[in-house]
């Protein structure tokens, strides 16, 4: 499966696939990678103290005596410190650069996912509004059949009742032409 398949396959990245063929400035390559996690080393607490014991102990042997290769006022201490400015603002300045296209291209993919978010969120929404249409419709109809069959039972209730005082009346005939036809045998 390419890193492409993976990123894609319904995974939130899919929407960096896009910039994924945006490459650094300064390219991917070992030294590039090199140099910004080196420019990025510059503004860590190790470097700062690192450098510091160096700059004391630099200055505390050729003060002290013990040995003369760089006397005051540290000639080739400025030099060093004039050589690593020179390497490290390109260093730096590569580092940033690096980020600045890394955060556009998160930023770009950012926006599309939130654009999907929303477009999604609208569909659902007017889903809803769909169905909340339906259900009412739905509920007035199972209203209107509610009215017929309470209208039938009524109808129904009032056949009965006719139904019942016919059978009462028939009765009523039927004893009274049994008691007849007795009375005349």
């Amino acid at each position: 499966m390419s890193d492409s398949q993976k990123l894609s396959g319904g995974h939130y990245w899919r929407f960096h696939v896009p910039h994924a063929h945006l490459n650094s400035v300064f390219g991917d390559d070992w030294f590039a990678l090199k140099a910004e996690g080196f420019a990025r080393f510059f503004g860590t607490p190790t470097f700062l103290i690192g450098q510091s014991v160096i700059v004391v102990a630099w200055m505390g042997i050729n003060l002290a005596g013990w040995t003369h290769f760089d006397i005051y006022p540290f000639i080739l201490l400025n030099l060093a410190f004039s050589l690593q400015a020179a390497y490290a603002a390109p260093l730096i300045l590569l580092a940033q650069t690096r980020q600045a296209d890394r955060d556009k291209a998160h930023s770009e993919a950012d926006a599309l996912h939130r654009e999907e978010l929303h477009k999604i969120s609208e569909d659902r929404q007017e889903e809803m509004r769909k169905q909340t249409c339906l259900l009412v419709e739905m509920l007035e109809l199972n209203n209107k059949l509610t009215e017929r069959i309470n209208e039938l039972a009524q109808h129904n209730i009032a056949l009965t009742h006719n139904v019942y005082q016919l059978g009462e009346r028939i009765e009523a005939l039927t004893v009274e032409a049994r008691d007849r036809v007795a009375a005349k045998s």
